[in-house]
C-alpha cells in the first residue's frame, strides 16, 4: 500500500522539521523536498525592482519533481529509501506494510500535476510578523536584498494560500506555525495513523 501526504507552508513555517520528525516515527517513509528543485539563480527571473522570483512555479524545475514523486510511487521498495526502526514500533506494526511518501515544499498545492497524487494535505502558516522574524535569522544563497520579503516573498504566499483557500474542491488541513513541534508533531503523526488505518479497513 501507498500512502502520500504533502507538508507546504510559509517561508520558515517549520515543514522541513516537521517532515524530518515524521520521517523517523514512520515506516518506510521518504522525503522529497521542493527546495531540491530550484532552478539555478542565472535561470531564474529577475523583476523591475530586481528581485529574483523564487516563489514561483516558474523558478522551480516542476517536472522534475513530478517525475521523481511518480517513479517513487511506481517503485517504492526501489526508491533507494533507507529505513531506520521507526521510535513508535507498536504503532507501527499495524502499517508496516505501507509505504509513505513525505512530499514538502512552498508551492505544491497550487500546481495541477501534483493534484491527484495526494492523501494528505497540510498547510504551515504563520502571521506576518512572525514569519519575517524568523526569515531574518536565516540565511539564503543568494542573500535576500533589501525589501524583499515585503516586496516578493510575502505578497506571492498571500497570492497562492488565497487561491488554494478559493478552491472549494481542495482539502486542506492548515496547521498554526506558531504552535511547539511536538505539538504539530504529534497532531500530524496521530492523523497520518488515522488515516492509515482506515486505508487498511
Amino acid at each position: 500500500e501507498l500512502f502520500t501526504m504533502f507538508s507546504n507552508s510559509v517561508t520558515n513555517g517549520g515543514k522541513t522539521t516537521l517532515a524530518e520528525k515524521l520521517k523517523n516515527m514512520l515506516p518506510n517513509c521518504e522525503i522529497i523536498s521542493q527546495d531540491d528543485f530550484f532552478k539555478p539563480e542565472s535561470e531564474v527571473e529577475t523583476d523591475e525592482r530586481g528581485f529574483k522570483l523564487y516563489d514561483v512555479l516558474d523558478a522551480l524545475y516542476m517536472d522534475e519533481m513530478v517525475s521523481s514523486i511518480r517513479n517513487w510511487i511506481k517503485s517504492p521498495a526501489s526508491s533507494g529509501v533507507v529505513t531506520e526502526e521507526p521510535q513508535n514500533q507498536n504503532t507501527c506494526d499495524n502499517v508496516k506494510n505501507v509505504y509513505i511518501l513525505i512530499v514538502e515544499g512552498f508551492l505544491l498545492y497550487n500546481y495541477e500535476p501534483l493534484n491527484e497524487l495526494w492523501n494528505r494535505r497540510y498547510f504551515l502558516t504563520l502571521p506576518y510578523e512572525e514569519c519575517k522574524r524568523r526569515r531574518s535569522t536565516r540565511v539564503y544563497q543568494p542573500a535576500d536584498a533589501p525589501g524583499y520579503f515585503d516586496g516578493h516573498v510575502w505578497p506571492m504566499y498571500l497570492k497562492y494560500k488565497n487561491e488554494l483557500e478559493e478552491n472549494a474542491s481542495m482539502q486542506v488541513d492548515y496547521l498554526d506555525g506558531t504552535k511547539s513541534q511536538e505539538e504539530l508533531l504529534s497532531y500530524v503523526y496521530s492523523d497520518i495513523i488515522q488515516e492509515l488505518n482506515k486505508l487498511r479497513e
